[in-house]
């Protein structure tokens, strides 16, 4: 059986990828989130979220039992020394990964998208035949990340430090969508002729 290609669509904290992503979606193209498969895999009495309240304290669930998303956030990021951040990391990342391509090995599309907005930092390119990055400039970042998750400038930019660099993402991109620079019709014609180019590599692959 050929298999999807698959892409990996990536980009720093605030850049438009869930635009982006939604765009490819409306193409009928599957679109497997990793921040999707993070909600799933720490539902409410999930084991994960056990090992979260362990590890964090039970500040982190709400007095419903979910997961309090905007609280993790701040221990992490406000944790100057990262220790916080490798702990998350190395709870979540496994469970994600798996899940991901469980939902991949059931595709029958010519190409898949994978958003996975810490591609580079986790080292996953292996995961992706081709990687887009969403890239935006730092200053409307950083307002689109207070604005949308409601924290201070500081939080928001050790949120920012624990990504890889713009300078690094847009080297390492085979593909890329500037979002500050686009209207929401221009970003949308970009991503239909990525659309036509992916169907055609995937064409050349599996044939």
């Amino acid at each position: 059986m050929t298999k999807a290609l698959k892409i990996g669509l990536t980009g720093g904290i605030a850049c438009g990828k869930t635009v982006i992503s939604n765009a490819f979606k409306n193409l009928g193209v599957p679109v497997i989130d990793t921040d999707e498969i993070s909600r799933e895999v720490t539902a409410k009495n999930s084991p994960l979220l056990d090992k979260l309240a362990k590890a964090f304290g039970q500040s982190i669930i709400t007095k419903e039992g979910l997961l309090d998303r905007r609280a993790l956030r701040l221990i992490v990021f406000n944790d100057k020394s990262g220790e916080n951040l490798n702990k998350l990391n190395s709870i979540m990342l496994k469970a994600i990964i798996d899940r991901l391509l469980e939902i991949y090995d059931k595709q029958t599309a010519p190409y898949v998208i994978f958003v996975i907005p810490l591609l580079f930092e986790h080292h996953l390119e292996h995961l992706c035949d081709r990687v887009l990055v969403i890239d935006v400039n730092e200053k409307t970042q950083l307002e689109r990340l207070q604005t949308r998750d409601k924290i201070d400038l500081n939080t928001a930019l050790g949120m920012l430090k624990s990504q890889v660099d713009r300078k690094t993402r847009r080297q390492k991109a085979d593909d890329l969508i500037e979002t500050d620079a686009l209207s929401i019709e221009k970003r949308l014609h970009s991503v239909l002729k990525l659309h036509e180019k992916y169907l055609d590599l995937a064409n050349r692959v599996n044939h």
